[in-house]
C-alpha cells in the first residue's frame, strides 16, 4: 500500500487517472461504453472503475491537501461523488478533451475521494451522474465552489479565487453573492484579498496573517503592502506613546481629565489603539487615507488636523 499522508495538487491528480491510472485492477471489467449524448441526471453508479473517472480540470482548489484522513477509503466509501458525463462536460469546455483523455465521467464533487482512491489503491468509486450541473459553466463552478467554501482545508486565497471566477461567470458580484447565498460585503472582502502582494497571500495561506488584517492591507498600494505589514509586525518602540495602566493613579488625576475631550474621545482612542497595533508608518497611513476618502473628505481631515 502506498504511504499515507502528503499533499498533492490537482494538476497531478488529473494526469493520474483515466488512461494513466496506477490502479492495477484484479477483476475483469467491461470496456467503457461511449457516453450517450442524451443528458443523464441523478443516476447512481456503483464502483465505477477509477480509469473511467477524471478529476475536475476546473476545480477552484489548487491542491487536494493531505489525504491521510481518507486512507480508510480502501475499505469503504461513505458518500458517493458527483460527476457529469464526458459528453456534457465537453459541450462546455471542448478544449479539455486532451486533459480528460478517455475518461467517461468528470468528478465535480469528490475530487479528494478520487485522489485518495488513486493513492491508496481503491479500484472503483460510487458516483451519482448529474448532467444538470453542466447546464452552464457558472453552474459547474458553483457546484465545485459551494462544496469547498467553509471547509477547514480550503484556504482563503483559493476561496477568493473561486469567488472571483464566480463573479466573472455570473456577470457581477451581486449575482455571485446571490448564487453563493452570501452577502455582497462577504464577496467584496474575499475579492479584496486578491489585491494582496504575493508575499502576503503566502503569509495568509500559512496562517501568519489574519484575514481581518489582510483586508486592511489590501487597501494599501501594492508596492507599500509588505512594508506596512512588516511595520505592523515590528512596531518602532520610539514612536509608541506609553499609556498608563488601568490601576495607575494618574488615570484619575485632574490634569488628565482636563485634557480629555468630552466629545469623540472614545472613538478616537480606539483608532489610536488600532494604529498602534498596526504600527502604520505616516506615509502608509496617508496612502490609505487617499484611497479610502474622497477629495472633499480629505480636505475636511486636513482642516480638522490643523484645528487640533
Amino acid at each position: 500500500m502506498p504511504p499515507k499522508g502528503g499533499r498533492a495538487n490537482f494538476a497531478s491528480l488529473v494526469g493520474a487517472v483515466g488512461d494513466n491510472s496506477p490502479v492495477d485492477r484484479k477483476r475483469t471489467t467491461t470496456s467503457p461504453k461511449t457516453v450517450d449524448a442524451e443528458p443523464v441526471d441523478g443516476q447512481f453508479m456503483a464502483d465505477v472503475p477509477v480509469k473511467q473517472l477524471v478529476a475536475n480540470p476546473r476545480n477552484p482548489r489548487d491542491e487536494v491537501g493531505d489525504l491521510s484522513d481518507l486512507a480508510t477509503i480502501t475499505d469503504r466509501q461513505l458518500q458517493p461523488g458527483t460527476a457529469v458525463s464526458r459528453a456534457a462536460w465537453l459541450k462546455l469546455w471542448p478544449e479539455d478533451e486532451t486533459e480528460i483523455g478517455t475518461a467517461q465521467y468528470v468528478v465535480v464533487n469528490g475530487n479528494r475521494r478520487l485522489a485518495a482512491a488513486v493513492k491508496y489503491g481503491r479500484e472503483g468509486l460510487d458516483v451519482v451522474v448529474r448532467d444538470s450541473i453542466a447546464a452552464s459553466r457558472g453552474e459547474v463552478l458553483w457546484a465545485a465552489t459551494s462544496e469547498n467554501i467553509d471547509r477547514r482545508d480550503f484556504d482563503v486565497v483559493e476561496e477568493a479565487k473561486a469567488v472571483e471566477l464566480m463573479v466573472k461567470e455570473f456577470g457581477s458580484a451581486d449575482a455571485a453573492a446571490a448564487k453563493l447565498g452570501r452577502s455582497k460585503g462577504w464577496v467584496s472582502q474575499r475579492r479584496a484579498l486578491l489585491k494582496l502582494a504575493p508575499e502576503l497571500q503566502a503569509a495568509l495561506r500559512a496562517g501568519d496573517l489574519a484575514v481581518r488584517h489582510a483586508r486592511t492591507l489590501a487597501k494599501v498600494p501594492l508596492e507599500e503592502q509588505v512594508a506596512a505589514w512588516e511595520a505592523a509586525q515590528n512596531p518602532d518602540p520610539d514612536k509608541a506613546t506609553a499609556e498608563p495602566e488601568p490601576n495607575d493613579p494618574q488615570t484619575d488625576a485632574p490634569e488628565r481629565k482636563q485634557q480629555e475631550k468630552p466629545t469623540g474621545a472614545e472613538p478616537a482612542k480606539k483608532v489610536v489603539q488600532a494604529l498602534k497595533k498596526l504600527g502604520v508608518d505616516p506615509a502608509v497611513l496617508a496612502a490609505a487615507v487617499r484611497q479610502h476618502y474622497s477629495s472633499d473628505e480629505q480636505r475636511k481631515l486636513i482642516d480638522a488636523l490643523e484645528l487640533g
